[in-house]
């Protein structure tokens, strides 16, 4: 029988309950579980392929194609599996799916309502998750903050669903916020006040994670236990780290995954698996450091690069070095920037000074790219290691065509509609489409890679599936062009219609690829070229 574990966040939003969930899942992988995760997020958008990377970081791309949230990237990188869009829903798809049904007729007439209709709905993607043959638990993570008015639909749908199965065979964690004063006395009202909402929903929750900057005695323990009804020993400390994948050994010294699989009355056994524990001591003890400067447009206090971040500190796991970025805004690269305006090569040379890698990372639009083309040009220029992804290859040709080929005035179309040369142009099957949701170039892809290519001895494989998400592409008309000149197209789709990597002959490592390899990037099984990169970086 299929066990579902529900994770709910209190106090504040940002409170940590994708990573409880994903370390969760980690826990119980490595005690032999099948498991799959799904995060439901309360807002109208239909997917977050649309939002606005500043208030909402990073679109995360699935291999089917699915425009998610961010959340999705840290649960495959912590199980290290592959999700698809099944685990991914918000309010604007279930409301969606339901008055889809009502035009059809499905309902046969009866008044479509918030119960039963909209939270079936809801119930039905769980349990079709649930249905899977090597599912033994589906963990379901509740976005949003308990007491947030479109949260209602999912509170009263998961509490069903405890309704409708055993009691062993779902539980209920609750991640929320202990508030500490200046004195550093730690106050647990919000804490209360969270779990008193919850409780008004109908829930009561068996475990409780607490988010702390101190450390939670075992005194306070208790008086969290008796104002709310939950056993001090199912109260597990949420401490603050910088480093994230050290929370499931944090979690496995509290005892957390044993009070889970006691609650669900599955046998407990002693982790399996100590490949996490060896990455985390070299994360802890590293033999270096690389200093990689990602180039971007939203830098600036988001998680809009999330995976490409996290990448980077697996090509640093598989080198055994640490990898410390330097932000750097493509705008202020730009002539725009009086610095830039009065001594270009200077300036770049005082913000790239001391970097042993750059990288320029995807993204849309016209603002900030001129800033990218010169980053790409000192990477050239200089020979620094460079990695593109996705816009960052496009830069790369861009520069490539204006300061190589002698095509000044070379641009993408999405930039410049009027360039004599566009040598990133917008895809044939993308021309006439008026939608900007789910539209794109989206999810898995092969890519054949040309033998004694730099891209081949990093993959060490003659053809790849990668994740995409883009609507303009190399522009194929100038294809010799670039080669005579020394771009080598070293990944192309196995119709030969799409450039998907390219490479910089004379150059000790500059690489672009029109996918996104940070998505499937994961700390036990690094990229190849996120390995690639910072050992390049590394050793210049």
């Amino acid at each position: 029988m299929t066990k579902y574990i529900f994770v709910t966040g209190g106090v504040i939003s940002g409170i940590g309950k994708g990573i409880t969930s994903a370390a969760l899942g980690r826990l119980l992988i490595d005690r032999g579980f099948g498991v799959m995760v799904v995060k439901i997020d309360p807002y109208l958008n239909s997917d977050a392929g649309t939002m606005d990377p500043f208030q909402h970081g990073e679109v995360f791309v699935t291999g089917d194609g699915a425009e998610t949230d961010l959340d999705l990237g840290n649960y495959e990188r912590f199980l290290g599996i592959d999700l698809d869009s099944r685990s991914n829903f918000t309010t604007g798809s279930i409301y969606g799916e339901v008055l889809a049904k009502e035009r059809k007729g499905d309902y046969l007439g009866e008044t479509v309502q918030l119960i039963p209709h909209i939270t079936d709905a809801i119930k039905q993607r769980i349990y079709q998750l649930g249905d899977e043959p090597d599912v033994d638990i589906v963990i379901i993570e509740l976005g949003g903050t308990i007491g947030d008015f479109e949260m209602f639909p999912f509170a009263e749908a998961v509490r069903q669903m405890a309704m409708e199965q055993n009691r062993q065979n779902t539980m209920f964690i609750h991640v929320a916020l202990i508030y500490t004063l200046p004195s550093g006395e730690n106050k647990s009202k919000p804490i209360q006040h969270s779990i008193r909402k919850l409780q008004e929903l109908g829930i009561q929750p068996d475990l409780l994670i607490c988010r702390a900057n101190r450390a939670i005695s075992d005194g306070f323990r208790r008086k969290i236990g008796l104002l709310c009804g939950i056993s001090s020993d199912c109260i597990i400390e949420g401490r603050d780290t910088k480093l994230v994948d050290e929370i499931p050994l944090r979690f496995e010294k509290q005892g957390f995954a044993s009070q889970v699989v006691q609650r669900l009355e599955l046998p407990d056994q002693p982790p399996g698996n100590s490949q996490w524990t060896e990455m985390v001591q070299v994360l802890r003890k590293p033999e270096g450091q690389v200093e990689i400067a990602i180039v971007g447009k939203y830098v600036k206090g988001t998680d809009a690069y999330l995976s490409v971040v996290e990448a980077l500190k697996h090509g640093g796991i598989a080198n055994r070095v640490a990898v410390k970025i330097h932000w750097v805004d493509s705008g202020s690269l730009e002539t725009s920037n009086p610095e830039m305006l009065s001594d270009r090569d200077g300036y770049l040379e005082h913000i790239f000074n001391d970097i042993d890698g750059i990288l320029v990372p995807g993204g849309f639009g016209v603002r900030g790219i001129e800033g990218m083309v010169a980053a790409v040009s000192h990477a050239r220029r200089n020979k620094i290691p460079y990695l593109g992804l996705c816009l960052g290859m496009q830069c790369l040709v861009i520069e490539f065509a204006r300061h190589v080929c002698g095509l000044m005035e070379a641009n993408s179309s999405e930039f410049d509609p009027h360039t004599p040369d566009p040598v990133v142009a917008l895809m044939e099957e993308q021309k006439g489409i008026e939608d900007k949701g789910g539209t794109m170039r989206l999810g898995h892809y092969p890519c054949q890679i040309r033998t004694g290519t730099k891209t081949h001895q990093s993959y060490q494989a003659s053809e790849v599936l990668e994740r995409h998400r883009h609507r303009y592409e190399f522009n194929n008309c100038y294809r010799d062009l670039f080669e005579r000149n020394g771009l080598i197209l070293s990944g192309l789709s196995p119709d030969n219609n799409l450039v998907e990597i390219t490479e910089v002959a004379d150059h000790p490592w500059m690489v672009g690829s029109q996918f996104h390899p940070e998505f499937q990037s994961k700390p036990l099984d690094p990229h190849p070229l996120f390995r690639t990169f910072i050992q390049k970086a590394w050793v210049q």
